[in-house]
C-alpha cells in the first residue's frame, strides 16, 4: 500500500492531547523539583521544592485517575496491549534503517493500532514498573510519620529514598528516549504536529 492510500484522520482526541501535554509538563516539573530536593541544583530552597513537588504529585495522580477512567470507558487501553508482531523490524528501523534516506517505517499505523510494538512495550514498562515504583515509594516518603500505623516501622527511610530516586532516573531515561524518538519521524515534526492538532495520515483500520 502506498502513502497515497493513507487517510488524514484524528487519532489523538482533545482529552488525549490535554492529558499528554499536561502530564509532560508535570513530569518535567517534578523532575526539576525532585532533583532540587536531592541537592542536584539550588534554584529553589529545599522547602519550596518539597512543597512544589508534593503539589505536582497530587495533580499528576489526579490526572492519571481521569486518564485511566477515560481509557477504560473508551476502550483506548487496548492500544497498549503488547505484541511481538514486527517488533524486530521496528527495533532494526530505529537502530539502523532510519539513518538511511530512503528508509520506510515498517509499522503500518492505523486509528485502532496507533502504537508500534516497541512503543507498546515501552509504555507497558512505564505503567507496570516505573510509575508504580515512583508512586509507592513517593507515598511512603510522604507519609513517613505514619509508618508505625501500617506496621512499617522496620522499613528504612534511606531505602525508600534510594528506590524513589532510582525510579526517577528511570523516568528521566524514558522521557529522554520518548522525546528523541518523537523527532525521528519524517518529516521531523510529524509526531509533534499530530500531538498538537490530533491529526495524522494513517492506513485504514482493516489493513
Amino acid at each position: 500500500m502506498t502513502n497515497s492510500e493513507k487517510n488524514k484522520t484524528m487519532i489523538f482526541s482533545r482529552f488525549e492531547r490535554f492529558w499528554h501535554w499536561t502530564q509532560a509538563i508535570l513530569i518535567m516539573f517534578m523532575m526539576f523539583t525532585g532533583f532540587g530536593i536531592n541537592g542536584a541544583h539550588h534554584l529553589l530552597s529545599y522547602e519550596m521544592a518539597a512543597i512544589a513537588h508534593r503539589f505536582a504529585a497530587w495533580a499528576l495522580m489526579g490526572l492519571w485517575v481521569f486518564a485511566t477512567f477515560w481509557m477504560v470507558t473508551t476502550g483506548e487501553w487496548k492500544q497498549f496491549i503488547p505484541t511481538t508482531r514486527k517488533l524486530l523490524e521496528v527495533v532494526r528501523y530505529y537502530s539502523v534503517d532510519m539513518f538511511k534516506p530512503d528508509a520506510v517505517h515498517p509499522y503500518r499505523k492505523t486509528r485502532k493500532l496507533k502504537h508500534n510494538p516497541l512503543q507498546r512495550l515501552g509504555y507497558l514498562g512505564l505503567m507496570l514498573l516505573i510509575l508504580p515504583t515512583i508512586w509507592i515509594s513517593g507515598l511512603l516518603y510522604l507519609f513517613y510519620n505514619d509508618w508505625p500505623s501500617f506496621g512499617l516501622e522496620n522499613l528504612q527511610l534511606s531505602q525508600v529514598a534510594f528506590v524513589h530516586v532510582a525510579a526517577a532516573f528511570a523516568m528521566l531515561v524514558f522521557f529522554i528516549a520518548h522525546v528523541y524518538l518523537a523527532f525521528t519521524a519524517k518529516p521531523i515534526f510529524k509526531n509533534i504536529k499530530a500531538m498538537l492538532n490530533g491529526y495524522e495520515e494513517v492506513y485504514p483500520d482493516d489493513t
